[in-house]
């Protein structure tokens, strides 16, 4: 076939305006963009008038802190703007630009504002105490208790300098990560199993796998993790330097660990994360027995990695537009009431979307606003996958969190924490879900449901618990003082492969690399909220589906909260406590449940 066949993306600039996001509720141009740069960046001097007087008075620690929050809060606006620039083309030189000068000048102003927490510290207990108990600082009272909480983790202000100064290399490694993974690997193409060429990339991976022709799906993961294996050792090599650095970090901070000083911050205890693995670990061999009903349905004679993404009721597979994806979220979501859908609807048939895959730019999805801001998602929507309706709505329950929460609290409890923004997205998934078993008309449809859900539990409380343990065991490693190489590191993954996938499911060696792709370590020791979230949304989601009384307030209410309470709290007020293990061994059952239920339709 000639490469003018190839189905290929378009590049940026021929792509629908309507089909993209409109940035306009951040700035409407790059140059309005540069210019409030500058005004951010001649400000920061101003931090200087605050050194050395913050212990002088409860007035004057306030406005200091007005200042701070008011100079991050248009320091939100310009950095979410050129992240999402970035974002729409990863090889575009200027949007590159734009991210460079933005975490040059951020990387000064924390220099600038270095001071502000040791300051904080060394006012005496007693004293602050005090002045918390009083009306002028009761805006800040929860950030001044929290703060205090990090005082045995606060170094001396020289100190505190030194590590910011750190801040505009301190993410190289997951930099180069991204622009080897986004922008220079080329996968070449693949023929699917009608005959059309496309090329393969990281938008279109997880598409070819879907593929019902098993020789397409093989094709295709031996041809991507090609790419990989070509490019391992640099890989290894950069997910050491993040993982030092987390080590780095949590030593210098006096934390006993990485995971421990990861945790610390959302007051979780170690004591969740571990009964999480150790959970899962119990429920693995309903696991291995939906692997093994899968390679029966299937009709093969062994299965692999990249049997595990096929529809296993492929008939069934239905094409949705973007505007009737957006019609079944927004009427699945009928139970969080009108104001919540309308103002939904209003936003993904507008342009808050950046809807389709383009030539360069950042695979898969997120959601990402400012408190000031349109809450923007980034998706690569394909009709094919009826996996990206359920994708909609899960960064659609992200934007909307955004949106209430910042309604509702000030600035600076408005952020919320990932540990509870993977309950808001996956909340909204189960009511989809909800919606098409209520739609299903056969048993062969039911069955293509079931499946589904079975593979979201799947992937989000199993394979990210699997993800999390490999933090967990990569980051000891290092923590020991044994070096990260590649050996080491594809080790550690095939321990986890052998367990979670079983005796009978055969493990291609690629796969070891997985780990290698993988964005989230990046930012290490947060998948295992993916899990949790899972398993607090599967039980927030069927007491308001049920119309269980106040259940609907109560979860309003929690996409108010903002982080105005811990994040354990603000789970308990919505009706599910994640310091038991009940609600991941509930998971966990529908799971098995759920696999029987499927073996007896299929």
């Amino acid at each position: 076939m000639s490469e003018t066949a190839v189905k290929k993306l378009p590049p940026r600039k021929d792509v629908a305006p309507g089909d993209t996001w409109d940035l306009a509720s951040l700035f409407r141009s790059d140059a309005e963009w540069e210019t409030a740069l500058g005004a951010w960046e001649r400000r920061m001097p101003e931090f200087a008038a605050f050194a050395g007087t913050l212990g002088s008075s409860a007035e004057r620690l306030a406005e200091c802190l007005a200042f701070d929050l008011a100079y991050d809060r248009e320091g939100d606006r310009l950095g979410t703007y050129a992240h999402l620039r970035a974002a729409e083309d990863q090889s575009a030189a200027e949007a590159q630009r734009m991210t460079g000068r933005f975490q040059h000048v951020s990387t000064r102003a924390g220099e600038a504002a270095s001071f502000i927490r040791p300051e904080i510290m060394a006012i005496p207990e007693a004293t602050l105490t005090a002045w918390m108990a009083g009306p002028v600082l009761a805006p800040y009272r929860l950030l001044l208790e929290r703060l205090v909480r990090t005082r045995a983790h606060t170094l001396s202000e020289p100190e505190e300098k030194l590590l910011a100064m750190q801040g505009t290399f301190a993410g190289t490694a997951g930099k180069v990560f991204r622009q080897l993974t986004d922008a220079d690997l080329k996968f070449g193409s693949i023929t699917t199993g009608t005959g059309e060429q496309v090329e393969l990339s990281n938008a279109t991976f997880v598409t070819l796998l879907h593929d019902t022709t098993p020789a397409v799906r093989k094709a295709a993961f031996h041809q991507y993790y090609a790419q990989y294996e070509a490019h391992a050792n640099t890989l290894a090599a950069t997910l050491s330097g993040s993982n030092e650095r987390d080590v780095y970090a949590a030593k210098v901070r006096k934390y006993p660990s990485a995971v421990e000083a990861a945790l610390f911050a959302d007051n979780v205890p170690l004591a969740v994360y571990d009964q999480l693995t150790a959970a899962v670990r119990a429920h693995l061999p309903a696991v291995h027995r939906y692997y093994d009903l899968r390679r029966r349905i299937l009709g093969l004679d062994e299965i692999h990695h990249y049997d595990c993404y096929v529809p296993l009721v492929p008939e069934l597979e239905q094409r949705h537009t973007w505007d009737q994806a957006v019609d079944l979220v927004i009427e699945s979501l009928a139970p969080l009431g009108g104001d919540y859908c309308g103002r939904l609807a209003q936003g993904l048939r507008g342009r808050w979307c950046d809807r389709y895959p383009n030539a360069g730019k950042r695979s898969g999805a997120f959601s990402s606003g400012t408190y000031d801001s349109d809450p923007y998602i980034l998706m690569n929507f394909q009709e094919e996958a009826i996996e990206h309706v359920f994708t909609l709505a899960h960064e659609a329950g992200h934007s909307m969190h955004t949106r209430y929460s910042a309604e509702v609290q000030p600035y600076q409890y408005a952020g919320y924490t990932i540990f509870v923004a993977e309950v808001a997205s996956t909340f909204n998934e189960q009511l989809l879900t909800r919606l098409l078993l209520q739609r299903a008309t056969s048993k062969k449809e039911r069955a293509a449901i079931l499946a589904r859900e079975i593979d979201s539990i799947r992937a989000t409380i199993v394979r990210q618990t699997m993800f999390a343990e490999f933090e967990r065991k990569s980051h000891a490693s290092a923590e020991a003082g044994e070096p990260l190489t590649l050996d080491r590191i594809r080790s550690i993954y095939r321990e986890l492969l052998d367990a979670y996938f079983g005796p009978n499911f055969v493990i291609d060696t690629q796969l070891e690399l997985e780990c290698l792709r993988i964005p989230h370590f990046y930012n290490a020791f947060y998948v295992y909220k993916y899990a949790t979230g899972l398993a607090a949304a599967i039980t927030l989601a069927k007491k308001v589906a049920e119309g269980e009384p106040g259940a609907l307030d109560r979860y309003l209410g929690f996409l108010k909260g903002g982080s105005s309470k811990w994040p354990l709290d603000l789970l308990r007020d919505a009706g599910v406590d994640l310091e038991q293990p009940e609600p991941v061994a509930i998971a966990l059952t529908r799971f098995g449940e759920l696999v029987d239920e499927l073996g007896t339709l299929l």
